[in-house]
């Protein structure tokens, strides 16, 4: 315990899932959380959305941490609604060491058949999201004299899916404006680096509609018939991996275990981009 004592992170995509899981682990090694996320339902999407309840529960996970927290409903697509909430929290708490840029909708279609709604939503909220988080978080980083961001790219940002054109395209954006980010950064002690995860354990996939993707041999799939289909994806045997592995590697990138590691694609993928 400790590798983040005394540290401030941004965490968005905090009400559940990976972001909840980031917010929770960092606050057991001593960091104190704004947790951001838009609980609501984002247009284009089938999964269930998170609620102001669920961002509540993570906020006081990580309270029960010991740890201070700020929890703030906020579209990463209207950056005076982020800017305003980082700099609240800058102002209450003097500063940010770290940001996990997590918040991300998955939805599918064939490439040559999705709408452009679909097209431009996915590309809004998970590259043009990402790059508003990082660019609202950075000047604080900077005055700190220097910090970490981890941005939740995505197996999507280091091979091509089926079915998931715009989300891939958007997961390797990511990595693109993480590798710049780093060379602009870097001057400034800040480092920039991306986490890649294979399918995990969480309502983005565990919903009528994924699993129907996956199993379109079925009329109404069940949790372990979609496993079934899931663990082929991966080279390790099995169907998924749980947020709080994408958390560990999250916190290894954000501590200072990691000082000299920057512009670097981490997969936490089971071995699925080795398929």
């Amino acid at each position: 315990m400790g590798r983040l004592a005394g540290k401030i992170a941004v965490v968005t995509g905090a009400a559940r899932g990976i972001g909840r899981a980031q917010a929770i682990r960092f606050a057991h090694e001593g960091a104190d959380v704004l947790a951001i996320d838009v609980c609501t339902q984002v247009e284009t999407t089938v999964t269930p959305p998170a609620t102001e309840a669920d961002l509540r529960q993570t906020a006081d996970a990580v309270r029960a941490e010991g740890q201070r927290a700020i929890e703030v409903v906020a579209d990463v697509r209207d950056r005076d609604a982020l800017a305003a909430a980082v700099d609240a929290a800058v102002a209450e708490w003097g500063g940010i060491d770290i940001v996990c840029a997590t918040a991300g909708i998955t939805s599918s279609a064939p490439a040559t058949a999705m709408s452009e709604e679909q097209w431009r939503t996915m590309l809004d909220v998970n590259l043009t999201g990402v790059w508003t988080t990082c660019a609202v978080t950075a000047p604080h980083l900077i005055a700190r004299g220097g910090g970490s961001m981890v941005l939740t790219s995505s197996i999507a940002g280091l091979r091509g899916l089926v079915g998931v054109a715009h989300y891939t395209a958007a997961k390797h954006g990511v990595v693109g404006l993480m590798r710049s980010l780093a060379a602009e950064l870097a001057p400034h002690g800040v480092r920039v680096n991306t986490v890649h995860p294979t399918n995990v354990d969480t309502p983005m996939i565990q919903n009528p509609a994924v699993r129907a993707k996956f199993r379109p041999d079925l009329a109404d799939p069940t949790r372990e018939e979609f496993a079934a289909a899931a663990r082929t994806m991966n080279l390790l045997p099995i169907p998924w991996i749980e947020p709080e592995d994408v958390a560990n590697a999250a916190l290894f990138l954000a501590s200072d275990e990691a000082r000299y590691i920057t512009s670097v694609a981490l997969p936490v993928d089971a071995g699925a981009t080795q398929k």
